[in-house]
């Protein structure tokens, strides 16, 4: 007797069940989704299944979009390597000023520009973390307001076009990833002013939490210096995002001529080096495989979840749901947020959203905003403990005398931000769809 003799219901509680005991062991989510994948395909459906196995990995390694991803990728670890980015940062210390916590707000306007740049976003926290928290710290930064403003800066790149999230959302749901671009452009920003205007207020409220730099520190860089230091970020940003919205290019052209503004930018500037391409065309490939590897997993654990019935068991019991359609969707958005505790966003988004995104198309909603809200709840999921991996990236630059604990604790005001800022997405969707009306 087969595992279908328990039913869909049984059947999903036990599937979930396997996903997270296994996790437990410490193994990957890649090995552990698949191997449940396996065992419920041979054991619901018999020995012949292998063909189920065989047909949703074809379909999910032959879609051509995916290619944008190793580019955005390599673009991101291509600017990392080089100085672009570090060039960037002390350009912007002119806007700060001697405003109180106008390094933080430096940070923050630097992070959404890295974020415009490459949408990877471990490598943003990174860089900052060694590019800003220092200086703040040595500024006499308020520690909980530093670490915040890194991690959550470090984490636009979910929001920010050219984001992976969203081109992730874009194949599972099968929208326009152009679409979806212009879409999160406003809700990037809301996000982005949301976190400059607490840090203001805080430094206006206590000018102890974030002093204002001295006239030395302010006299090392002047208005030329500054404005050379931004011209190659915003012709990467304009080659990749411009040739987007202008229609000249693809999303995954438009990936590759970023790619060869940051070779020919790293060139001009001599800090092109055989070993700089070499370490990012390596760190490229260990991140793609790890997307790959999650990806073909998910797709045919949800192929064969589908094909048991479970797309039909998950609809009836969330639409059956006695409620108003807004409800609806935040049950779905409380979900994401309790797996974004505990599971990577690779795998939220290729296990929950082939079976949500329908259900929000029957309820009569966009799927495109419900995009937005996906992106903006993973950006959450970055942050939230007990295994948000932003901050471990910073753990990882970060001084000595800052733990863990340190770092959760001083994400929680830009968590409760997040969390503001889905809430208005939720009930004013047009503030996330009127550019693509």
């Amino acid at each position: 007797m087969g595992l279908s003799a328990l039913g869909i219901e049984y059947g999903s509680y036990i599937l979930v069940g396997a996903i997270f005991l296994l996790l437990l062991t410490g193994q990957p989510l890649a090995w552990v989704t698949g191997l449940v994948a396996l065992i419920f395909t041979f054991g619901w459906f018999g020995g012949n299944a292998l063909p189920l196995v065989t047909s949703r990995i074809f379909g999910f390694i032959t879609e051509y979009s995916l290619v944008a991803i190793p580019m955005f990728i390599l673009m991101a670890a291509l600017l990392d390597r080089s100085g672009i980015a570090k060039s960037l940062f002390n350009g912007m210390r002119i806007l700060a000023g001697r405003l109180p916590g106008g390094v933080a707000v430096q940070t923050l306007i630097v992070a959404i520009l890295l974020a415009a740049m490459s949408g990877v976003i471990g490598g943003e926290i990174v860089l900052l973390g060694i590019l800003a928290l220092p200086q703040m710290l040595r500024l006499g930064y308020d520690r909980n307001l530093s670490i915040g403003v890194v991690v959550a800066g470090g984490s636009l790149g979910t929001m920010m076009p050219p984001s992976i999230v969203l081109i992730i959302y874009g194949l599972v749901a099968s929208v326009s990833i152009a679409d979806l671009f212009v879409a999160a452009i406003t809700p990037a920003l809301l996000l982005l002013a949301f976190y400059i205007a607490y840090v203001l207020f805080i430094c206006w409220r206590d000018p102890q939490m974030g002093p204002p730099m001295s006239d030395e520190e302010m006299a090392q860089e002047s208005l030329g210096s500054a404005l050379r230091s931004l011209a190659a970020p915003f012709f990467i940003v304009f080659v990749v995002l411009g040739s987007i919205y202008g229609g000249i290019a693809s999303i995954t052209e438009a990936a590759a001529m970023g790619v060869s503004a940051v070779l020919l930018i790293s060139l001009m500037r001599r800090e092109l080096t055989f070993k700089m391409v070499q370490d990012s065309l390596v760190h490229t490939l260990e991140t793609c495989g790890m997307i790959i590897w999650i990806g073909i997993a998910a797709a045919v654990l949800v192929g064969v979840y589908n094909l048991m019935g479970g797309n039909r068991f998950v609809a009836d019991a969330i639409l059956g749901i006695d409620a108003p359609p807004v409800v609806i969707i935040m049950v779905m958005m409380l979900i994401l947020l309790v797996l974004g505790m505990f599971l990577d966003w690779i795998g939220i988004a290729l296990l929950t959203l082939p079976i949500f995104v329908p259900i929000v198309i029957q309820l009569g909603y966009d799927p495109i905003w419900f995009g937005i809200l996906f992106a903006v709840n993973m950006q959450v999921s970055y942050l939230t403990p007990p295994f948000g991996p932003a901050a471990f990236y910073l753990k990882s630059v970060a001084p000595r005398e800052i733990t863990l604990k340190h770092i959760y604790t001083a994400l929680l005001p830009f968590i409760a931000l997040q969390l503001m800022v889905l809430g208005i997405l939720l009930f004013f969707p047009p503030i996330a769809t009127w550019a693509i009306k």
